[in-house]
Order: C-alpha cells, then sequence, then structure tokens
C-alpha cells in the first residue's frame, strides 16, 4: 500500500504508538513534548528495562592522527568525547574488532574504563568475516573481552549477516559451533543480549527472522540500516527497505538499534536545494538532526548510532537528543518528498565503512566514492559541455580529485579483482562503479563529456 493511500484510507487519528505500518508515523513518545524534553531522551527495553540513550556512539569513525607513519586512533580526542556523551546522558557505544582495522575496541576500552560500568552499555561484535573457523572466532570474541576492559557485554552482535541468507549464517555461525557456544555465554551472563547488525534483501531477512520465529534461536534485538532515504528508496534487489525491516521487527516487539542513520554522513551534507528546504522549515537546526529525528520519531527504535569523528557533530547530537521532538506527519510526509529528489542525483550508495579497505592493489575506494558523491551533492559535477561553469567544474573537479586521491590510488588503477566485492555491506558493484568514475575523469581531461 503507498504511503499516501494509507493515511488517505485510515486518517492521522488512527495512527497508534505501536503501529508498524508502512510509512505511519507513531505518537510523540511520552519523554518528549512538543517543546523537546530538556534532557537525554531514553528509551526503555522491554525485554529487561535496560534504559538506553535514544542517540548512541558509533565507534566506526573515531578520530584518526599519524603517529610514527601510521594512521592511528586519536585516544585523547576520544577520551574527551567519551566524557563529555557520558556526562551528557549518552550511554550506548557501539564497536567490532573489524572497526578502523582493528583500533576501535581497545579506543573505546581505554576511554570507557575511566568511567563507573553502570554508566554506559557496551555493544560489540563477532565480526569473523574473514576466518569462521571456531578457533578464530573463539579468539576474536575473547579478545574483545580484554580489549573493552570488561568482563560482560550488554550487547552482542554477528556482525552484518544477510547476504547469502541462513547458507550464510550457518557457515559463519552454525556448524562452527559458534551459536551453541554464544547461547551458552548468554546463559552464564557474559552475553546480556543476543542480536545481530543485517545487510541484505527482504528475503534474506525473512530467512534469518524465521530462525527467532520457529524458536531455533532467540534475537534480542537486531540493528538495521534506517534513515529517511532507505525507509522507502533502498535498494530492493539487495538490500531491504527500511519501513519493511522496521514493521517486521516492530510487530514481533523485537527493539531494534538503527546504523546509517546518516548514510555514511551524506545527510548531513545533502545536495544545496534539498538543505535549502530543510533550512527554511528549521533554521536554527542542522541538516542532520532531521535525520536523527526521523529515527527518533519511531518508538520501537531502542537507539540510533551516530559515528562522530569530532567534538562538532556531539555537539549537534546531544542537542537534537536533549531538545527532542518527534516528527510530525506532515513532516514525515516532506522527507519523504526530499528522499524521492535525492534519488534522482547520480551518487554511489558508499556509507565510507571501509569495509572494502584494504584493497589488495592499494586503490583509495572509500575515498573516491565520497570525492565523488560531494561533488555531486554540492553542486560542483560538470554533466556536459553545454552547462553554465562547464569549464570552471571540470577544473575544479580533476585538481580536488589529485588533492583528494593519490595518483597510484584512484580508480583508474582498479583491476577488477573483486576482492573487494564480498565485503561490501551495501552490495555495491564496486569495480563497476570505479570504472564509471574512471570514465568520467577520462572525459573531463579528453572534453568529450
Amino acid at each position: 500500500m503507498e504511503r499516501r493511500d494509507f493515511i488517505k484510507i485510515t486518517g492521522a487519528g488512527a495512527l497508534t504508538l505501536g503501529a508498524a505500518a508502512v510509512g505511519c508515523a507513531p505518537k510523540k513518545t511520552a519523554s518528549a513534548t512538543d517543546e523537546g524534553p530538556e534532557q537525554m531522551v531514553y528509551r526503555e527495553n522491554p525485554r529487561n528495562g535496560d534504559k538506553v540513550s535514544l542517540i548512541g556512539f558509533g565507534c566506526m569513525r573515531w578520530p584518526m592522527i599519524e603517529k610514527d607513519g601510521q594512521r592511528v586512533i586519536d585516544q585523547d580526542a576520544v577520551n574527551e568525547m567519551v566524557d563529555y556523551a557520558i556526562e551528557h546522558g549518552i550511554n550506548y557505544f557501539d564497536t567490532s574488532p573489524a572497526y578502523l582495522m582493528g583500533q576501535s575496541e581497545k579506543a573505546a576500552g581505554i576511554a570507557l574504563s575511566r568511567h563507573p560500568r553502570d554508566k554506559y552499555f557496551i555493544a560489540t561484535k563477532l565480526s569473523n568475516f574473514n576466518n569462521a573457523t571456531p578457533e578464530a572466532s573463539i579468539r576474536m570474541y575473547k579478545d574483545s573481552f580484554e580489549q573493552l576492559k570488561t568482563d560482560y557485554f550488554d550487547y552482542y552482535l554477528l556482525h552484518a549477516i544477510g547476504s547469502g541468507g541462513v547458507a550464510a549464517f550457518e557457515q559463519r555461525y552454525v556448524q562452527n559451533g559458534m551459536m551453541e557456544f554464544l547461547v551458552k555465554e548468554k546463559e552464564a551472563g557474559r552475553i546480556r543480549n543476543l542480536g545481530f547488525s543485517f545487510h541484505g534483501a527482504p528475503g534474506e531477512f525473512d530467512e534469518l527472522i524465521g530462525l527467532h520465529d520457529s524458536g531455533r534461536y532467540h534475537w534480542d534485538f537486531v540493528q538495521i540500516e534506517m534513515n529517511f532515504v532507505d525507509w522507502n528508496h533502498a535498494d530492493g534487489r539487495r538490500n531491504a527497505n527500511a519501513s519493511y525491516l522496521y514493521e517486521e521487527l516492530d510487530k514481533r516487539g523485537i527493539p531494534i538499534v538503527i546504523m546509517e542513520p546518516l548514510l555514511g554522513g551524506r545527510l548531513a551534507n545533502v545536495p544545496d536545494a534539498i538543505a535549502r528546504q530543510m533550512k527554511e522549515r528549521e533554521p536554527d537546526k542542522s541538516v542532520a538532526s532531521w535525520a536523527f529525528r526521523f529515527c527518533g520519531t519511531y518508538p520501537r527504535v531502542l537507539c540510533t548510532l551516530s559515528g562522530m569523528t569530532n567534538m562538532d557533530p556531539l555537539l549537534d547530537n546531544v542537542n537534537t537528543f536533549t531538545h527532542f521532538k518527534p516528527l510530525t506527519e506532515e513532516e514525515l510526509e516532506f522527507l519523504e518528498r526530499m528522499a524521492t529528489q535525492m534519488m534522482e542525483y547520480p551518487i554511489v550508495n558508499c556509507t565510507d565503512c571501509k569495509y572494502c579497505m584494504p584493497c589488495p592493489w592499494g586503490i583509495d575506494i572509500p575515498g573516491i566514492f565520497k570525492h565523488y558523491n560531494t561533488s555531486v551533492t554540492e553542486g560542483r559535477y560538470a554533466q556536459t559541455q553545454e552547462q553554465k561553469d562547464y569549464q570552471k567544474l571540470k577544473k575544479a573537479y580533476l585538481v580536488s580529485y589529485d588533492r583528494a586521491i593519490p595518483t597510484l590510488r584512484q580508480a583508474d588503477h582498479c583491476i577488477h579483482c573483486g576482492e573487494c566485492l564480498s565485503h561490501c555491506p551495501q552490495s555495491i558493484d564496486i569495480p563497476r562503479q570505479l570504472q564509471r568514475i574512471n570514465l568520467y575523469v577520462e572525459k573531463l581531461k579528453q572534453d568529450t563529456l
């Protein structure tokens, strides 16, 4: 059923707090008034009573610095951000052994262990993509305790399952005995909540949630990609619409944790035409706040993760969720129009997660996509020689490309080995997109666009 038809049939008065129909607007939560609560908003996990901050700290994008010729996490900056986050009510921190080339958990453990353990919830993952043997998987699990300086995990996830459906799940977690092991760890209290993060198509989600329905496994929570673009406009062949995932989890009463509320930062840096419309409505609010309010409006959402790289987004997010106002039905309709407009831009659906890295041939895959997407959304994208300021736009793209991406790491060096394909949670045909961008660059250089 189309969103407009649903509204026409039911009317706004029929919308209820637990409504799961695709596109419906939930009522405001008890902790959010028209003026905002002026304190951090918390959602209660109905399964165990945890009071979880509606905004959580995603530890995939810690600030980095150069040290002894290596890119390492800026621990001082991380400590400062974590201190501010906890002081202002953020209590959910999500990490993984795979984040930032294996550095994220250790940095999180150093920063968090300086605070009382009951002041925060730790979420981490079994990220056994490359080696799912029982020995390697158990070693990864146990290493996470050491890195995070804890003796229990509040929320533990099977990392990025979905692609390949139940068959892939069986290979990574069942045939090696890991599900049996993790269930016993939960019974022993070392895992408080067991769930999974999902990337995949609707049918693959149905298979995984079917394991819950059958009673074979019990999912305490599920982490999904949800934002106002992916709500109705995800690639349905390879990735499920968030509206479908939300509905299926909501009707089962399974708490939801949100990842990629900003689509890898793209919803904080929307095209100028869209940003102007948002600022006309909320001149004193950031563009990013629209995306976070969208996620927080839906009551089954337990926590919305934000990968904050410095104090600026942290301050903005704290402000959004300490003066939280759920979106109205009219505002949800407005964001749907903005999402439709965004789909008209020729961007690559990359969220800058860096799971594709390191490329064996040294290609800076996320850097190339980020530079291209930013040029498109900021209107610095030459499309045709008849375009106004074509020569200026052409020169700006080529110069900025060379500055952003070292020559040996640019798209023309991709040999289409396909090593990156299985690692991309967005199921992007990375070699093909690199080829497309390289062709665009060559046309600019040769004036054949």
